[in-house]
């Protein structure tokens, strides 16, 4: 019995730290990466370089591996399912992994399931945009009139103020903000339309603050649930991550892991899946997006979770038991380190690990650029207040906005 081979497609931070997570088990990992200066390219033995769009290239890389995984959702679904035929498993494979990969599809199943979503629907023009925005006043109006909740649309639940501003997005290929557009009217409609690809229209949703839900299922059926965290945007990028969330009820968060379990077994999802929520001032939860790989608002669980996202991908995509996402301490607070104007990052470890011992920082080996994310740091304790003000101050100084 030999120790099985992970193919990693996909050589950027998440795929570096899905492997450290497999080192101590014995796990070998062989990567496919589009240069060998990709943050996974740099720690791992077993490199291709090569196109993920190129169906040969992912059947010769593809070879001698026991199963494939991603590090992003891109690969082309009829590639997936051309190595399905080959008979390689794929984790997650292409019937759920497309989900992921097309917005426009993800909300046609979530309806179906009957998921609490915004109001929304493909559009095909700057005028159809307006029209989507005046069907939500209609629906709104419509329910004050009758002295009752108006329809959510598709998948929703409870009133909606409709009309302008919306939000539009290309259906494929977006993520940290980009092919997202913020529209106050017909007239700044016109952009995302110029790159022919389809769109979604969205409701602004008033929401509280916005949370996560990550999961992870195993092809057996044996899934497991971590706390439900707050994420905190800052220009549509992940900044901070506090888990548990603060302040939010047991039932409401029993009721953010059940919907993310449910998803997870009604879309077959093999791996880590991170659903993202909205929290409503009326005490809901509506869907936002979903992901099939270790995410952002999961990183907490590297050092405040028993085991981990991504030691828990692992094990779930060569069918092990799952681990215990129980949390170590009472708050884990994770910050995103962006890049800056300052490209030294190495020079205030001295600072920051003098200053606070308990810091964990974990750095992607990227080039530092303004607004790229290049690392993030993990804090953790009994005090809500000092755990963020940690976090937020080691990843300040270590981008270079922070000075003493």
């Amino acid at each position: 019995m030999t120790f099985p081979v992970v193919g990693m497609v996909g050589g950027g931070q998440l795929a570096r730290m899905t492997h450290e997570a497999g080192i101590p088990l014995g796990i070998k990992f062989k990567l496919l990466s589009d240069t060998p200066q990709d943050s996974a390219a740099q720690v791992v033995s077993d490199v291709v370089i090569g196109d993920y769009r190129d169906l040969e290239t992912l059947r010769e890389f593809a070879r001698g591996c026991d199963v494939i995984t991603f590090d992003h959702e891109h690969v082309p679904t009829e590639h997936l399912r051309a190595l399905e035929a080959d008979g390689i498993p794929v984790r997650p494979g292409p019937d759920a992994l497309v989900h992921a990969q097309d917005k426009g599809v993800m909300r046609a199943k979530l309806e179906a399931l009957g998921a609490p979503c915004p109001r929304h629907r493909i559009v095909t023009d700057p005028d159809d945009v307006a029209a989507f925005a005046a069907e939500g006043l209609a629906e709104g109006e419509q329910g004050k009139r009758g002295g009752r909740e108006a329809p959510s649309g598709k998948g929703g639940g409870g009133r909606r103020a409709g009309g302008f501003p919306v939000i539009l997005k290309t259906v494929r290929g977006g993520y940290d903000g980009k092919g997202v557009w913020f529209v106050r009217s017909a007239a700044d409609a016109a952009e995302p339309f110029k790159a022919g690809v389809p769109v979604l229209a969205e409701e602004k949703v008033d929401f509280v603050r916005e949370l996560a839900a990550n999961v992870v299922r195993s092809p057996h059926g044996q899934a497991v649930a971590y706390p439900v965290v707050e994420s905190q945007q800052v220009d549509g990028v992940c900044d901070t991550v506090i888990a548990p969330a603060p302040g939010l009820g047991e039932e409401l968060a029993g009721r953010a892991q059940e919907l993310a379990l449910r998803i997870a077994k009604e879309l077959d999802v093999v791996g880590h899946l991170a659903v993202e929520l909205f929290e409503t001032h009326d005490g809901r939860i509506l869907v936002n997006e979903l992901a099939m790989r270790p995410h952002n608002s999961g990183h907490w669980t590297q050092d405040g979770a028993i085991t981990s996202q991504f030691a828990n991908h692992v094990r779930a995509v060569l069918d092990l038991p799952l681990g215990d996402p129980r949390p170590r301490a009472r708050w884990t607070v994770m910050a995103n380190v962006l890049g800056g104007d300052y490209p030294d990052m190495y020079q205030p470890y001295l600072h920051c690990m003098a200053r606070d011992p308990q810091l964990k920082i974990h750095m992607y080996g990227k080039d530092v650029k303004p607004g790229r994310k290049v690392g993030h740091v993990n804090t953790y304790g009994d005090d809500l207040d000092e755990v963020l003000e940690r976090a937020r101050h080691a990843a300040g100084y270590l981008r270079g906005t922070i000075t003493e």
